[in-house]
């Protein structure tokens, strides 16, 4: 046998091989045993030892024909037993042809008394296929084929005919089983969950918003008619003092006049005097709690307590709940919209103004986060590889408490301006100093308490108002704070920004639209000021802004245009930029009409101050006399006694012949000490990674990765379900490629499906990559924006992940359930899931990259691209050694590895030789199915993480 095998594998083919020449049968000796299918024995007398593989024993004595049941190749004198699954009857002579059939072998010719004898090959089912029972049959023996019954059916070299599954069909001498009514039933089944599924999906959030709406309702009801209690009880208590003061002074005047007493009686009012009236009968009943409450809100008339008591009950101290007792969700709600009854009432009674709730925040018994002070000199801003300016030497200070705007023409550099006091400016040079609270500290240090809100509406549109503004707000905020206290921020920013028509409706995409323009500015705005922000920076907030927001300690507002006079009068301080970047002014509102009134530039009648002097910088209006707009940025550094650029001297002699005043020759100085201090000193030229520091010196700590993956992994819960139509449209192409390709592409027994498993992994890798971009490319410039604030962008990238997982668990469903019911793989469904979790998992890994690192249109034509030309590397011939070692690299290569695998350990008996060339060929170990798919999990694991 070792003789007749080291045939095949020197050649390492599965072909019909001719035998070398041995002892036995060579040109000098060749007996009637040396032909097809006869044998020889050897001499009684001879000992052969069976150990010794290498010499072959002299077998050339009784030749005779080839026993039933075994197989005696040409040149080899020996009977070799047929493998299990075949079938090798003695074979009958054909007198037409002399061809002994069926193995297609000639007797010698001349020989008359050579008779045909059993097989003479076994090797693979292309070359000789005449010993593999036929298909249809089955053979417990190798010289008893039974034909298959019905119900049964029976794969080709089949030992024993297997049971169809029910609602199966299988005629009589099959062999595959019909597996298209279970791949229909499993179609149907899948799509009554997903058609269950979409029309549910919204109706589960939408019913869940309703009890949340009442009970918010509920609530806020309560929370209204407590204080209209107490304000018609401080109105009646006001009502009954005055009408006790005018009794009294009635009383006093007429016994003043009987007994000429001056002094009148002292006052006495409800609810003051607890002392009992001398002669006035003693009370035995105890108070009750209607009493109780009413003494409550005597004593304490701004407390919530009195109206919450329920009458008669006995318990009354145990209904004053702290804000971290609170836990159901009417609870809460009754508590947030206390609170905000009470600071309405608050604000009604101070008479508060837009500075003055500013003002609330700086206040040292008030303020609960730190202030922020930003103070910068010689701010410049220049482009990389340009010698163009974007800003020249601004300086100035920010201070806490204060409102500033930031105003200008087009061009003037509003937004660069904004970008690097925030820290966001990228691919430009910035020279000068900034500190924060005097020192040069990055404001990346404080991100976690610093505000920015874009000039763009970054928000999810698949996203309600309240569920953008409650994320941000979990995910921001101090980990400290409780949920009762975070429903509040929430509620008074939803409150206050005039968002509550809106709060449960979706924000909308071009797809699908959501609420208005102006809406949609206004939750852009609300995302930063549910974090409480010590410094919030808004970029061109120009439309759907309210005039009375929140607290904050500083607001840095960049506005176009401010028709308004009353809005523009709200402000501290102006920021008044020239076309370069140049400041022409910097300070309080106040004085600003005052400056420019200074050389010459008045304000005509019923015109906004800003918008005149946005129009001389524009150049529509032509200020009086010798004046220019290009001499205003001088001026107001010869007013500050800053450094004048060498290329803008000329104008200081505009200004000096035209007012008397400095001269070039004396308008460059030494700039003096900044008023922010010599903390400023000789740090002019900071290097850029001063900006970018990335200590934490907010002194706020936010939930953590595992609270924040926990928020993440809701919403992006919502979010899925809110797609179940794209997920349907997924669902059903994947469903059509399974019955394509299951259909075209039949499972050939010599390549063990070789050719449809590797359209499978091209047409699965597309569909499934192109599906998972989505999960990146829709909200890439949210995800900046958020990590950019400071949550974590791991939580993100695994929350994404994890919802991914349905997809991958799911998908590989959809699609077996018509590729494998119409291939009909030898290889069990179990082991096809397994390879296609695997790849599906690997392939969104390799689209998160796609999606992460490149824009949309090229990330869809990577991922189109990118199977295609693994799959033709990991088709390379073994002849092509360096082609070879790439494809060990690629992931086509161990999925398609892994799908031959699992079919090839199906084979076995009589095809052990067809087995062991296809791999060969193909280069596949049988061994090797496990590594595949750990293969295809660590590069799913390992590709996109990095990049998170």
């Amino acid at each position: 046998m070792k003789f007749y095998f080291t045939s095949f594998m020197n050649t390492k083919s599965a072909e019909a091989q001719v035998l070398k020449p041995n002892r036995n049968c060579n040109l000098t000796s060749w007996v009637p045993g040396c032909e097809p299918g006869w044998a020889c024995t050897i001499p009684q007398n001879e000992q052969v030892d069976l150990k010794n593989s290498k010499e072959i024993p002299n077998r050339t004595r009784d030749s005779q024909p080839c026993c039933a049941g075994f197989f005696c190749p040409r040149g080899l004198t020996c009977m070799i037993p047929c493998p299990l699954g075949s079938y090798c009857p003695r074979a009958t002579l054909d007198t037409t042809t002399g061809i002994c059939q069926p193995y297609a072998y000639q007797l010698p010719p001349g020989a008359t008394n050579h008779s045909c004898g059993s097989a003479d090959t076994w090797a693979g089912v292309t070359s000789s296929n005449e010993i593999f029972c036929s298909a249809g049959s089955y053979c417990p023996t190798t010289t008893q084929e039974t034909p298959c019954k019905k119900g049964h059916y029976c794969r080709q070299g089949s030992t024993e005919q297997r049971a169809c599954f029910k609602l199966s069909t299988c005629n009589p001498n099959t062999d595959t089983q019909n597996l298209h009514a279970y791949g229909f039933m499993l179609i149907g089944l899948l799509t009554l969950v997903l058609i269950v599924f979409y029309n549910c999906s919204d109706q589960v959030l939408t019913t869940r918003y309703e009890r949340l709406a009442k009970s918010r309702e509920r609530a806020a009801k309560s929370a209204r008619e407590t204080a209209l209690a107490r304000q018609r009880w401080q109105m009646a208590k006001e009502a009954t003092k005055n009408r006790g003061i005018g009794l009294q002074q009635q009383l006093s005047s007429k016994f003043s006049r009987k007994t000429g007493d001056p002094s009148p009686l002292p006052p006495k009012f409800p609810g003051n005097s607890s002392t009992p009236v001398p002669g006035a009968p003693k009370t035995t009943k105890e108070e009750n709690n209607l009493t109780k409450m009413l003494q409550s809100i005597e004593d304490n008339p701004d407390s919530h307590r009195g109206f919450d008591m329920a009458i008669g009950d006995k318990h009354i101290k145990k209904q004053n709940l702290k804000a971290k007792q609170l836990h159901t969700k009417s609870q809460i709600f009754k508590y947030a919209y206390g609170q905000l009854e009470k600071e309405k009432a608050m604000e009604q009674k101070q008479k508060l103004t837009f500075s003055g709730v500013i003002s609330m925040a700086t206040d040292a018994e008030m303020k609960t986060r730190p202030s922020l002070e930003v103070a910068f000199k010689d701010l410049t801003i220049t482009l990389m590889n340009k010698n163009k300016h974007l800003m020249r030497r601004v300086t100035g200070k920010l201070l806490p408490g204060r409102i500033s705007a930031v105003m200008g023409p087009s061009g003037a550099g509003k937004t660069t301006f904004l970008s690097a006091v925030a820290g966001k400016i990228r691919g430009c040079h910035i020279s000068g100093s900034i500190l924060i609270n005097g020192k040069p500290d990055s404001i990346h240090c404080y991100k976690k308490i610093v505000g920015f809100v874009p000039q763009d509406d970054i928000v999810h549109g698949n996203l309600t108002v309240e569920e953008n503004l409650r994320f941000s707000a979990r995910c921001r905020l101090s980990e400290d704070i409780q949920k009762a206290d975070k429903v509040l921020v929430v509620e008074r920013v939803i409150e206050s920004l005039g968002l509550q028509a809106v709060r449960d409706s979706l924000v909308g995409t071009v797809e699908r639209r959501g609420i208005s323009g102006g809406q949609k500015k206004r939750v852009n705005v609300g995302l930063e000021m549910v974090m409480e922000p010590s410094l919030l920076i808004l970029d061109e907030p120009t439309s759907g802004l309210t005039v009375h927001p929140p607290a904050y300690s500083l607001e840095l507002l960049d506005v176009k245009l401010l028709k308004d006079y009353t809005l523009y009068k709200m402000f501290d301080d102006l920021i008044l930029l020239a076309k370069g970047g140049l400041t022409v002014y910097h300070g309080p509102v106040k004085k600003v009409e005052e400056y420019f009134a200074s050389f010459g530039v008045t304000v005509p009648d019923r015109v906004n101050p800003p918008d005149h002097f946005i129009d001389i910088l524009e150049g529509i209006v032509k200020p009086s006399g010798a004046l220019t707009a290009e001499q205003l940025p001088v001026r107001w550094m010869l007013h500050n006694g800053y450094a004048v650029p060498p290329d803008m001297l000329q104008y200081c002699d505009e200004i000096a012949s035209g007012s008397g005043g400095v001269s070039a020759s004396k308008a460059v100085p030494t700039p003096e000490a900044s008023f922010a201090g010599s903390e400023l000193k000789d740090k002019e030229d900071h290097s850029q990674h001063r900006f970018f520091k990335p200590d934490d010196l907010s002194n706020r700590r936010t939930p953590g990765v595992l609270k924040q993956y926990r928020y993440f992994l809701g919403r992006n819960g919502k979010q899925r379900l809110r797609e179940a139509k794209l997920q349907a449209a997924d669902y059903l192409i994947l469903l059509l490629a399974g019955a394509c390709l299951g259909t075209l592409s039949k499972v050939k027994d010599d390549t063990f499906g070789y050719f449809g498993y590797m359209y499978t992994v091209i047409a699965v890798s597309l569909l499934c990559k192109i599906s998972a971009l989505r999960s990146f490319s829709q909200d890439k410039l949210e995800y900046l924006r958020e990590n950019d604030s400071g949550m974590s962008s791991l939580a993100y990238f695994l929350s994404k992940d994890t919802v991914d997982h349905f997809n991958t668990i799911i998908k590989p469903v959809v699609f077996l359930s018509m590729f494998y019911s119409f291939s009909n793989p030898r290889s069990t469904f179990p082991e096809n899931y397994a390879v296609l979790f695997c790849l599906i998992y690997c392939v969104t890994g390799v689209a998160y990259i796609f999606a992460i690192l490149l824009q949309p249109a090229q990330a869809q034509l990577w991922c189109v691209l990118l199977p295609v030309v693994l799959t033709l590397i990991a088709n390379q011939g073994k002849d092509d050694k360096f082609g070879r070692i790439v494809s060990g690299y690629c992931y086509p290569t161990w999925a398609l590895e892994a799908f031959i695998i699992a079919n090839a350990q199906r084979y076995s008996g009589v095809w052990l030789i067809t087995r062991c060339a296809a791999l060969h060929d193909f280069g596949y170990d049988v061994h090797n199915w496990t590594k595949c798919l750990l293969l295809l999990i660590l590069s799913g694991i390992l590709f996109p993480y990095p990049w998170h």
